[in-house]
C-alpha cells in the first residue's frame, strides 16, 4: 500500500510542543504508531472514516471536517458519505443532526463536494476547493491557536 501525505497535515501537534515538549514527543510517537504503521490492518481510507464518524460521535465536529477532507482525497465516494451522513441521522437522532451537524463545517464541505461532483467537477478540483474553503484559514477546522489584537 503506497502511503502518501494527507491533505491536512497534523497541526495540532505543534500546540503540544507549545505546552510541553516531552509531551509533544510522546503523542508525536503515538500519532506516527496511528496513521503512519507500514503494516496498517485498515487502509487508509477506512481509517479516516472511522476517524471521521468516532469524532462526529464525539462532538469534535473541527476533526471530522478534516478527516471528511482527508477520507475525500483517498477515493471515498459520495455515495459512501450519503450513507456515512444517514449513519449520522440514525445514531445521533434527528435533533442533533438538524442543530448540530447540519449548519457545522463538515456539513458544508460535504455537501461542496456533492455539489461539485453533480457538477462534474474532477476530484482534484473539489480537493483544491475543500481545502481553499475547509483548511486551515477557516476558523471552524483549523487547529492553530489565534491571538486575537
Amino acid at each position: 500500500m503506497k502511503k502518501q501525505s494527507p491533505p491536512l497535515r497534523p497541526t495540532a501537534l505543534v500546540n503540544f510542543k507549545k505546552t510541553d515538549s516531552r509531551l509533544a514527543s510522546i503523542v508525536g510517537n503515538f500519532w506516527k504508531l496511528v496513521w503512519s504503521d507500514d503494516n496498517p490492518a485498515f487502509d487508509q481510507k477506512t481509517k479516516y472514516l472511522l476517524s471521521l464518524a468516532n469524532a462526529v460521535g464525539a462532538g469534535r465536529l473541527r476533526q471530522a471536517t478534516r478527516e471528511l477532507v482527508k477520507a475525500y482525497a483517498t477515493g471515498t465516494s459520495t455515495a459512501e458519505l450519503d450513507e456515512l451522513f444517514t449513519l449520522f441521522v440514525w445514531n445521533q437522532g434527528v435533533g442533533h443532526f438538524a442543530s448540530e451537524i447540519g449548519p457545522s463545517a463538515l456539513f458544508a464541505a460535504y455537501q461542496l463536494i456533492k455539489t461539485q461532483e453533480e457538477q462534474g467537477l474532477p476530484a482534484e478540483d473539489i480537493i483544491t476547493n475543500l481545502l481553499r474553503n475547509f483548511g486551515e484559514d477557516n476558523p471552524d477546522v483549523g487547529t492553530q491557536s489565534r491571538m486575537t489584537e
